[in-house]
């Protein structure tokens, strides 16, 4: 494909589980907090919708954290990293499919979870692939490329669901809660279809060595303390990670709680979803325009500037949010950062870790990434459910994004590294 002419197989392969993957993160964020909603709507009021919804995002990102040290460790071993991914991905792929089934609120957030589990699982085992399938001077456009094109390719399949969704019942006659739930098999599908390449091309090219499956265990364990050991004496790694923890918290709270808080305002479903599909289009030049920004201007520079909209986000979604059209103004803004600081996080974190110990150190930049989330989804959900105010829940986010702000710039630079590199 012309498209990917300046890119090898494997990272082209490795790009398009990107495309496979954010069909289901696009669709989780869209259209299964609606239909969790309508589910729950006549036990429960907008305030404990976001609640629930929060709470249920939060044990998701606790599992994974404390999964995937131990587990990411174990895969740093040849040929392990790639048994994982299949494992968690299948997991992933099978409850993607469960979710078609006509269950209560209750059980539905429960198979949410466990699709939430194996998605974010197998993509921290993907993540630590990237330094396996380039090099450090091509990392930040290869992953700024993982991004773009999944934000670009997620759009066909959730193009073919909300058209199910809105044009079923008129013009297939079918009911609009089956057409939703026929969804969740067109975005499992999608999902397999785009993963099976990595799995045909992909080799382990970083690696520890062990001599049995035992010694790889007991390894395990050591190595944890000793990784734990080495992040905190590398004052440029642990500096980032915390800075990282924080600001990463009001990424993924905007992601994982934007159509929820829309719909609890009365925000109509169709806004939201058309909105959210917009979000897609504009990531897609704004993540490749981020990964040759941070080729000129440098990798932290992008990062900042991403962190300084971010809070700006934040607060227009507390103090402005209150129509459709200032919605869709909050999903061209989020579209402009989103890709960017995931990407740009992603490919510098692979750029300063032992290459042989990769799913090892993932695994704690996930542990980071997830109890922010943890903290984050936490922190809306028990002060909207305190307040009453979902406004209120959103606002109290900023002052992490704050917080992650000043780190980065507190970050030490190694010898004659430019500020920003």
């Amino acid at each position: 494909m012309k498209l990917f002419s300046h890119h090898t197989r494997q990272e082209r392969d490795w790009i398009m589980y990107d495309v496979g993957n954010s069909a289901l993160v696009l669709l989780s964020t869209t259209v299964v907090p609606i239909y969790f909603n309508a589910l729950a709507a006549e036990t429960t009021d907008s305030a404990g919708l976001v609640a629930q919804w929060g709470m249920a995002q939060t044990v998701a990102s606790l599992i994974v954290a404390l999964l995937m040290p131990v587990l990411g460790s174990l895969a740093d071993y040849r040929g392990n990293k790639i048994k994982f991914f299949i494992g968690f991905f299948a997991t992933g792929l099978v409850a993607c499919f469960c979710q078609a089934l006509p269950v209560s609120a209750a059980v539905f957030l429960a198979i949410f979870v466990v699709a939430t589990v194996g998605l974010n699982s197998s993509m921290t085992f993907y993540d630590a692939m990237l330094v396996d399938i380039t090099d450090d001077e091509r990392m930040d456009d290869i992953s700024s490329a993982g991004f773009a094109w999944g934000y670009i390719g997620s759009t066909v399949p959730f193009v073919a669901c909300i058209a199910l969704i809105f044009g079923g019942p008129a013009l297939l006659g079918l009911d609009s809660m089956l057409c939703t739930q026929l969804s969740f098999v067109i975005t499992g599908i999608w999902w397999l279809c785009f993963t099976v390449p990595l799995l045909r091309s992909y080799r382990q090219v970083h690696y520890k060595r062990s001599e049995d499956a035992r010694a790889e265990v007991l390894d395990t364990f050591r190595g944890l303390a000793r990784t734990m050991r080495d992040i905190f004496h590398d004052r440029r790694l642990f500096v980032f990670l915390v800075a990282f923890f924080f600001y990463i918290d009001g990424v993924h709270t905007v992601i994982a709680m934007a159509t929820s808080y829309g719909s609890a305002l009365g925000i109509d479903s169709t806004h939201l979803i058309l909105a959210l599909l917009v979000t897609q289009f504009v990531a897609f030049p704004s993540a490749v325009a981020y990964g040759r920004l941070a080729d000129r201007f440098g990798t932290l520079t992008m990062i900042l500037v991403a962190v300084v909209a971010y809070c700006g986000i934040v607060g227009f979604a507390a103090f402005f949010l209150k129509t459709a059209t200032e919605f869709w103004v909050l999903a061209v803004l989020v579209g402009l950062f989103q890709g960017g600081i995931q990407a740009l996080s992603r490919s510098y974190f692979g750029k300063i870790i032992p290459k042989d110990r990769a799913n090892e150190y993932f695994g704690f930049y996930d542990i980071f990434g997830r109890y922010a989330s943890v903290m984050g989804t936490l922190l809306v959900s028990v002060v909207t459910a305190a307040t009453g105010s979902a406004e209120l829940g959103v606002l109290s986010i900023a002052i992490l994004l704050v917080v992650g702000f000043v780190m980065l710039l507190l970050m030490p630079k190694e010898h004659g590294e430019p500020a920003g590199a």
